[in-house]
């Protein structure tokens, strides 16, 4: 007979692994389905200085890798595939994924959602060759270099901050005249005399010499362009919801995010959406992790009347 799970999620963020781990230790049968490593984008983090319990900080590579052994201490197992279809029409609900199907009775969803891309000819082929998308992971490529930053909310001023200790010049782009970021960090890039600003306008195109030497901008006001001189660009325009495979199979809102609230339950029965992946007021690690203990609750009171 085909094995059947208690509980399958997907994705290995930290509201993958809590699941698992509340899961696991609930005594329930459980696999976890990861397509590239623990920690999900956290493990691209380099400082996670706002996550209660480590007084100096932690790394999100080893925080990934944290929870992932403490799912696993209690029994929980971790498979490396990529999900490329689902179907939850019965109560026994259908993985499929590069590894083959997994059966299971309730399903978790902690697929995270992805770096948002400029949209411009040529990013894929760049990137790592002057684009990036996070700047703790590559920004020490540019040490006393210039850098661009695109964004005007609070992971592109925390980007130009970092940056702007490392690279001799930051450019700020950003569509609108005023920061969307909160507060704490309009100071500090005000005070930081190597961030110029270059308000009300977008990047598009790349000037290229085998990889980035600079960026062409467009000023929406008066639609004059300019060229600005770089030797990386980071952008960070926000994510977009790993929800492809998800199309048809449960609600999604305009944005793609899976229509769940601090419930978790999403619109199917045994299926729950956790972490970045859910609509939801704030998008962070302590967030997450709150995330997957909630779906595990309301999935344990689902058990116990399962048929």
């Amino acid at each position: 007979m085909e094995h059947i799970y208690d509980m399958i999620i997907i994705g290995g963020g930290p509201a993958g692994y809590t699941a698992a781990l509340y899961a696991a230790r609930a005594g329930f049968d459980t696999v976890l389905l990861e397509k590239l490593s623990p920690g999900g984008q956290m493990a691209l983090t380099g400082d996670i200085d706002n996550y209660p319990g480590f007084n100096e900080g932690i790394d999100g590579f080893t925080l990934g890798m944290k929870m992932q052994q403490g799912a696993e201490r209690f029994g929980a197992k971790t498979e490396y595939a990529e999900v490329t279809s689902v179907d939850f029409s019965g109560n026994i609900k259908k993985i499929e994924t590069t590894s083959g199907f997994f059966l299971g009775k309730t399903i978790v969803i902690s697929t995270g959602a992805n770096p948002r891309e400029l949209g411009i000819n040529g990013e894929h082929e760049l990137i790592g060759r002057g684009i990036h998308y996070c700047a703790h992971c590559d920004g020490r490529f540019y040490k006393d270099k210039i850098v661009a930053v695109v964004g005007g909310g609070n992971s592109a001023a925390a980007d130009a901050l970092y940056l702007s200790n490392l690279a001799s010049k930051v450019y700020l782009i950003h569509r609108r005249d005023t920061l969307r970021a909160t507060k704490i960090y309009h100071e500090p890039l005000m005070k930081a005399e190597n961030v110029e600003f270059i308000w009300n306008s977008t990047v598009s195109d790349f000037l290229i010499e085998q990889k980035i030497k600079g960026i062409r901008v467009n000023n929406a006001f008066d639609k004059s362009e300019n060229d600005l001189i770089c030797d990386g660009v980071f952008v960070s325009i926000g994510r977009k919801p790993a929800t492809e495979f998800l199309e048809g199979h449960v609600n999604l809102d305009s944005n793609k995010y899976i229509v769940a609230d601090e419930s978790t339950k999403t619109n199917i029965d045994g299926v729950y959406a956790v972490g970045d992946v859910r609509t939801k007021e704030l998008r962070q690690v302590v967030t997450a992790v709150a995330d997957g203990a909630v779906a595990v609750h309301h999935a344990e009171e689902y058990l116990a009347n399962f048929d």
